[in-house]
């Protein structure tokens, strides 16, 4: 076999193991989030970061920060367990995705894109009932993703 004959070697860093980051990152968020909730639901602390973020300057900011605090302390302890359950499974999903993307598995391709392609639905209600620009951009690399993966997965077949 000669060279020219040969295929050419992936790339590799890819769109896939970008993708893979997505998903990482994702993980490391909602992580952060679940221990972020079991930390802040410790009301000492709670009423110490709400001092805290009342001693500095006011803005759209510092307000909306000291009344996500107030919100979070008032979460039942059911309420807070069933926050940490959604996040750590979602973890534990966007893990799976992540890691079999990363080592380029087929089976991680049509997983992310099945996954992803069916909570578009849920973000568009979402981003209808309260826009934001984060909110937008999710949506927008969701769609991105799902439509590279069905490109992707189906171009595979086809070799």
């Amino acid at each position: 076999m000669t060279t020219a004959d040969r295929p050419a070697p992936e790339p590799r860093f890819n769109i896939l193991r970008t993708i893979a980051l997505y998903k990482l990152l994702k993980v490391l968020l909602l992580l952060a989030w679940a221990y972020g909730g079991v930390r802040l639901h410790d009301s000492s602390l709670i009423a110490k970061l709400i001092d805290w973020a009342s001693a500095r300057p006011s803005g759209a900011e510092h307000d909306m920060v000291v009344r996500l605090l107030q919100w979070f302390s008032g979460l039942s302890t059911s309420t807070m367990r069933t926050l940490r359950v959604v996040s750590l499974s979602y973890a534990a999903i966007f893990a799976v995705e992540g890691i079999g993307l990363w080592m380029q598995k087929r089976w991680a391709e049509w997983l992310t894109t099945i996954i992803t392609a069916s909570l578009i639905p849920f973000e568009v209600w979402e981003l209808l009932h309260r826009p934001s620009v984060g909110k937008a951009a999710l949506v927008v690399a969701n769609v991105a993703i799902v439509a590279y993966l069905v490109w992707h997965v189906r171009a595979k077949g086809k070799r």
